[in-house]
């Protein structure tokens, strides 16, 4: 089944393109969510239409998101947890502790926007990427020390 994505829609396609996805996909994900539309005549000659505002709206956003990402880069987080002997914590730092001390920063990131792999489960200095938009990514320095 042949789809018009509304929106950007990771390992699949970006805002304004037309892609082949398995039928059920398309119902049961892209369609409920107002990710994309049907290929049809009527919504070929829309998109056609609105290809030029795409176009701004997807400069601005970029534009907007390279800022934040030159903000971020300089931007650095500090955790105080309870560790053991081994340098080793009693507990982690998640995406979601992340997130929620850049909000506190004035950052409005959302925690599956930082590719952190494993919680973060030792003292250190450590660098999280955060993908921002298609091709804009920044770097937090996230500092986890021994609580006193």
């Amino acid at each position: 089944m042949q789809i018009i994505l509304q929106e950007d829609v990771e390992k699949l396609g970006h805002r304004g393109d037309v892609v082949e996805v398995a039928e059920g996909y398309a119902r049961n994900y892209l369609l409920p969510h107002n990710l994309g539309l049907p290929v049809s005549a009527s919504n070929l000659k829309h998109l056609e239409r609105v290809k030029v505002s795409l176009a701004k709206r997807s400069a601005t956003e970029r534009d907007g998101a390279q800022r934040q990402a030159d903000l971020l880069n300089a931007a650095t987080v500090t955790f105080e947890r309870k560790a053991g002997e081994n340098e080793q914590m009693f507990g982690s730092v998640t995406s979601g502790d992340i997130s929620e001390a850049l909000a506190a920063q004035g950052f409005t990131i959302d925690k599956r926007k930082l590719h952190l792999e494993q919680p973060i489960k030792s003292l250190g200095e450590f660098q999280i990427p955060v993908k921002l938009y298609r091709d804009v990514e920044a770097s937090v320095k996230v500092v986890v020390s021994r609580e006193k």
